[in-house]
């Protein structure tokens, strides 16, 4: 269930029901809203419950952003199964890399307080 979340509908697709639109378009505004809770979280407590919460939120959300960036201005069926295809190598990427950040370096969170010290 949560990996048909994942999938971008290619452009002039139609969806299996109105209930995966639905659900879909409730799981993207479910991790925009987490991600604003996320926000404050991570300066009042950080840690790594927030530092890995963050990091799968932003890669989601990044994941679905890119995707429509792709149902929209990508088109042809090879081009458009390759974009799909990079655009799943680099959320997989990214999340492996922000994990990385998070277990061997401070996180997430502590790097954007040391950023934010400059």
């Amino acid at each position: 269930m949560a990996l048909a979340l994942l999938r971008p509908r290619p452009r002039g697709a139609a969806l299996g029901s109105s209930r995966a639109a639905s659900l879909h378009w409730t799981g993207e505004r479910a991790v925009s809203v987490l991600l604003l809770g996320l926000l404050p979280a991570a300066y009042l407590c950080p840690g790594p419950a927030v530092d890995y919460s963050l990091a799968a939120a932003l890669t989601l959300h990044g994941h679905w952003g890119l995707g429509q960036v792709i149902t929209d201005y990508v088109h042809g069926d090879v081009p458009n199964k390759a974009a799909n295809m990079g655009l799943y190598v680099l959320s997989a990427l990214t999340f492996a890399g922000l994990c990385h950040f998070n277990y061997h370096d401070v996180g997430i969170c502590k790097a954007v307080a040391m950023l934010w010290s400059l």
